[in-house]
């Protein structure tokens, strides 16, 4: 049927020797090797090297670039969430209904999850090479959870989410709350009416925190007692479809220690407007002082989630004003990546026949390197990489402690020496001969190497704002015949 459509849609001069030859086409000669899935790469270093007939190697150009480019985006973009956030705070991606459809909204909820970027290249009877093209390295780390359900059913990530504004705005009053109004204390015994328990509570609530009880909305108290009621184990509250002073927070802690005097314990809050830092600042003393006031320890340290178009700005200023957030739910800013919404790899020949080729531009950062490639990340005595160096395949691996003359890209002109403590070749072939070579990495693996390379770092690389410029290099043998074949074009 494919081969069918191809015919209808291409000129009819085309032989039909060239459509017998798509009915067989297969990758029983196609070998990729790449970097570990969750590695740090940096701009011109081939992440991804694809070896095999050049036809093949050409038509799986679209594909591959679709699959790394917006993976690796989000996993960066999720990185420096991270890396903002620091390790203590919670991050969920909460980006389903702002993604680029159900497949964008899938693989933004796995890479958020994992972290990771890319850059390739492919040789055999041919060559083809991606590799991202902007200046600033991959920062890779992962988010705790995502609110994506498919997500979590068929990748395993842990799945968390909050009660909704539509539904505390459906309560109107405690009346509504008819068709299950008692809880069974956890310990056993009488069921206890919730509902007038939780309006018990939230008098001697308002009473502490000299609120008046008739400016807390009954329909707010209502929505909370009724999902508490169906999950006591989990209940939470989301605090500003009101009002959070007079309203939200005086409700969720009415509900919350009428739970508690059950054997209850409520598992967090939520923001989801106004001035986040400060408000978050202000529900801690109010849990604090009700905690200390009713003697429930446990109750002064409840988590208290974030959201609302939560920004890297918007992280920044939480750690520049001090705040008592616990989790943080990133959607927009996360899944459409507005700071860079494309990520730039390109997959370019660079081998045909065993004859390295190059695609020669003024542009020194869009030239081509020639030849199938060797990618080493060398590092210093601190074990942090300080350079990623690229040679021909065929040269000699460089040795740990051993002199290395290479060129930087970007100042070619000037040779440089370097002495690495230990090198590491880049590449693993997972893909050889149309076949599986390596298994491949569990979910939970990748994430797990993502977050130990990016950790590896210097923190002068690592951090956001004017990162010190990551080396990429040429052995000189690489370079002369970058300068050869340029000589050759000219």
């Amino acid at each position: 049927a494919d081969v069918a459509y191809l015919r209808s849609i291409l000129p009819s001069t085309t032989e039909d020797a060239f459509f017998d030859y798509l009915a067989t086409l297969d990758t029983s000669e196609v070998t990729v090797s790449a970097v570990p899935e969750g590695s740090v790469v940096f701009a011109r270093v081939p992440f991804l090297q694809v070896k095999g007939p050049l036809l093949v190697v050409q038509l799986l150009e679209t594909t591959l670039l679709c699959l790394v480019n917006y993976a690796s985006l989000v996993a960066t973009n999720a990185s420096r969430f991270r890396l903002l956030a620091g390790p203590d705070v919670k991050l969920v991606e909460m980006g389903l209904r702002r993604a680029q459809g159900p497949d964008g909204a899938l693989s933004a909820s796995k890479y958020s999850y994992i972290g990771g970027e890319c850059c390739p290249v492919a040789p055999h009877g041919t060559a083809a090479t991606p590799s991202p093209m902007s200046p600033s390295p991959s920062l890779l780390a992962g988010f705790d959870y995502t609110s994506n359900v498919l997500a979590g059913k068929l990748y395993g990530i842990p799945v968390r989410g909050t009660i909704a504004h539509s539904f505390i705005m459906s309560f109107t009053s405690l009346e509504e709350v008819q068709l299950r109004v008692s809880l069974p204390p956890l310990a056993g015994g009488e069921p206890v009416d919730l509902p007038a328990l939780a309006e018990s509570w939230l008098q001697r609530v308002c009473e502490l925190l000299q609120t008046p009880p008739e400016k807390a909305n009954r329909g707010e108290l209502a929505a909370f007692t009724s999902y508490a009621i169906t999950f006591p184990r989990n209940f939470q509250g989301l605090l500003d479809t009101y009002c959070v002073r007079r309203s939200g927070l005086p409700n969720f802690c009415a509900v919350a220690l009428a739970l508690h005097q059950l054997g209850y314990q409520a598992i967090g809050v939520r923001l989801d407007s106004g001035d986040l830092a400060q408000q978050s600042k202000e529900v801690r003393r109010v849990l604090r002082a009700c905690g200390a006031h009713f003697q429930v320890p446990w109750f002064e340290t409840i988590p208290i989630a974030v959201s609302n178009d939560i920004s890297e700005q918007s992280l920044e200023e939480f750690s520049r004003e001090g705040s008592e957030i616990d989790m943080i739910g990133v959607g927009t800013n996360l899944v459409t990546c507005p700071l860079q919404p494309s990520l730039g790899c390109v997959y370019k020949l660079v081998e045909v026949n065993g004859s390295p080729c190059l695609k020669l531009t003024e542009d020194e950062e869009k030239m081509t390197i020639p030849g199938s490639k060797t990618i080493y990340r060398l590092y210093d005595a601190a074990g942090h990489p300080f350079m990623d160096l690229m040679a021909l395949e065929e040269e000699p691996s460089p040795s740990a402690g051993q002199e290395l003359a290479v060129r930087v890209l970007g100042m070619l002109g000037e040779a440089r020496k370097v002495v690495p403590t230990t090198v590491e070749p880049l590449h693993r072939t997972y893909f050889r001969d149309g076949q599986m070579c390596e298994p491949l990495p569990s979910l939970l693996e990748v994430k797990s190497h993502a977050q130990a390379s990016l950790s590896l770092l210097n923190p002068a690389h690592r951090r956001l704002h004017e990162p010190q410029p990551y080396p990429v290099a040429v052995s000189e043998r690489l370079h002369r015949l970058l300068a050869e074949l340029r000589q050759a074009s000219q």
